[in-house]
Order: C-alpha cells, then sequence, then structure tokens
C-alpha cells in the first residue's frame, strides 16, 4: 500500500474477490486477492481513511469513514462511484427508487461527524449503516435513504483513538426485524444497547492494567487493555474480542446453570450474614449483662 494500513473489509456476500482498504492515502484501495493487485481507487475523503464496510444486501455497494468527519458511499462498478455523503442535519434523507436513492440526487456536502470517524457496520439486513466518530456519538442511519435517525446512546461513550473502532450488531436472525443490539467496545468495557432506542442494555468490564492510560506525543489518550477487534458467532451465541495487552476474550450468555449457582451464592451469604447478625445480639448481649454487673457495688453483710 505505500501507507499505514487502518483496517481492510471484504464483502460477506460478493463473489468477486476484492479487497477495500483504508489507509493514510485519502482515497479507498481495491485489491484483487487472485492477483494482489490494485484494481482501482475510490477518491472523494480529505484526509486519512479508518473505516471500512461493505453493504451486506447489495454485493458492490460499500461505506467509507474518514478523518475528515465524513461516511461516504460507493457503488464499486462505476467511474464515478461516489452515491454521497451522510449528514447528521438531515433526519428525513433523500428518496429514491431503486434501493440506496441510487436514482435521485446524491448529497456531495455535509458531516456525518464532528471528528474523525472510525467505526463503521451495517445491521445484518442491510437496511441501517450505523458510525461512530471521535465526537463520542454514534449514529444509525437508514441505508436506504441516508436520514439520521437520532438515535441517542448518552454520555457513557469514549472514542478517541487514531485507529479503527469495531462496532458489531447481533444477526437478525437472533434478535427479530427492529430489536437489533449493538456492541460497542468502551474504554477496558463492552457495552450493549438496543440500537434504535440507544437504552444500555448491559455493561461488560474486563481486567485493567494498573496504569490505565497513557499520553502520546499528539496528547492522543492510549487506554491500556483496549478492545482492538470483535466477532460474533451466530451458533453459539458467543462474541469474542482481542484486546492490547495480547488476549483474546470470549463473551458468553448466561445460562440456567449460572443463575442456579447465583442463587446458591446469594442464599449462602444472605445465611452468612443472619449467622453474623445473630452472633452480634450474643456479643451485645453479655457486654450488657458483663457492664451492669460490674458497675454496681456489692456489699457483704
Amino acid at each position: 500500500m505505500g501507507s499505514i494500513v487502518y483496517t481492510h473489509a471484504l464483502s460477506p456476500i460478493a463473489s468477486h474477490l476484492l479487497v477495500a482498504c483504508a489507509t493514510q492515502h485519502p482515497t479507498v484501495r481495491l485489491v484483487d486477492l487472485r492477483s494482489g493487485s490494485n484494481t482501482h481507487s475510490l477518491a472523494g475523503h480529505q484526509g486519512a481513511l479508518l473505516s471500512l464496510s461493505w453493504s451486506p444486501r447489495i454485493d458492490y455497494i460499500l461505506a467509507s469513514g474518514g478523518i475528515d468527519g465524513t461516511v461516504r458511499l460507493w457503488d464499486i462498478r462505476k467511474s464515478s462511484a461516489a452515491l454521497g455523503i451522510l449528514d447528521m442535519e438531515d433526519s428525513i434523507g433523500i428518496t429514491g427508487t431503486n434501493g440506496l436513492a441510487m436514482d435521485a440526487r446524491s448529497r456531495d456536502s455535509g458531516k456525518s461527524h464532528q471528528g474523525p470517524v472510525n467505526g463503521l457496520t451495517w445491521t445484518g439486513d442491510g437496511e441501517y449503516i450505523i458510525s461512530a466518530g471521535h465526537d463520542e456519538r454514534v449514529r444509525v442511519w437508514n441505508a436506504s435513504t441516508g436520514a439520521n435517525t437520532l438515535a441517542s446512546f448518552g454520555p457513557t461513550l469514549k472514542n478517541s483513538h487514531i485507529s479503527n473502532l469495531p462496532l458489531l450488531t447481533s444477526p437478525t436472525t437472533s434478535t427479530g426485524r427492529g430489536q437489533d443490539i449493538l456492541f460497542f467496545p468502551n474504554e477496558r468495557e463492552l457495552l450493549v444497547f438496543n440500537l434504535h432506542q440507544g437504552i444500555l442494555l448491559k455493561r461488560s468490564r474486563f481486567p485493567a492494567p494498573n496504569i490505565s492510560t497513557v499520553r502520546s506525543r499528539t496528547g492522543e489518550r492510549n487506554v491500556r487493555n483496549r478492545i482492538t477487534g470483535l466477532l460474533i458467532r451466530g451458533q453459539a451465541d458467543a462474541i469474542y474480542s482481542s484486546h492490547t495487552d495480547g488476549q483474546i476474550r470470549a463473551w458468553l450468555p448466561r445460562t440456567a446453570e449460572d443463575d442456579a449457582l447465583e442463587r446458591e451464592k446469594d442464599h449462602a451469604k444472605r445465611t452468612a450474614d443472619v449467622d453474623d447478625e445473630e452472633g452480634a445480639r450474643k456479643r451485645q448481649t453479655l457486654e450488657t449483662v458483663y457492664r451492669d454487673l460490674t458497675r454496681d457495688k456489692i456489699t457483704f453483710g
């Protein structure tokens, strides 16, 4: 590539063997796996690219996010491949008749985030695009119109690295239509959100080193032990995460055995607490009797 490669992406459904590469160069580089050569580039971003994601429904549609704060959509079949920019100020979108507003006026200006866009993915049915930026916002976009759905995820998000942020959504077959789940790699934890309502469902923490953050020469916060990759295995309902501490962790759903074991632990704790309270009462009673005995004067006749 001749420059730093921040991430790359393969289409999950396409018959072609094109790898989209996001590098320091301001164009999306498409490389053919069969020949190893660069087939063509998609120009439009101003600055380095940090995130890429192929549509899971249409094999020639690609989304890219860059340091310029924009998310751009591409039709790789065309010489003028740009389909337009996702604009965070637009909650209505541009309507077309053949999907992704392809026959409508394209939007060639606007901002998707107030900062670099380093996280990008689609829902499993291809109906929504999810982006994350250094403005510590996650935005959900209608893929057909480009409209910002205005989903809000609150103030808990942390995102400040000039590196790709792996976003993950649940398989549509697992959660049902409109019930998508977003997995967001926060600092030293994995956040689980209802995608369309922005409700935090769960936060799972993992071990952190004694020194949690350092500062680079540019002032960028570098969180130790952060998540660098996410993968879901639908058959086992398990999520696997890779970390900067050299570990790969498995996140597994709770089972009936886990619930039973936790109930047993809670019961044992409550029993121990009751025993401790009973013991404390007995000790208090003995101390009171002893104090009363030693306080009164005893006379002998």
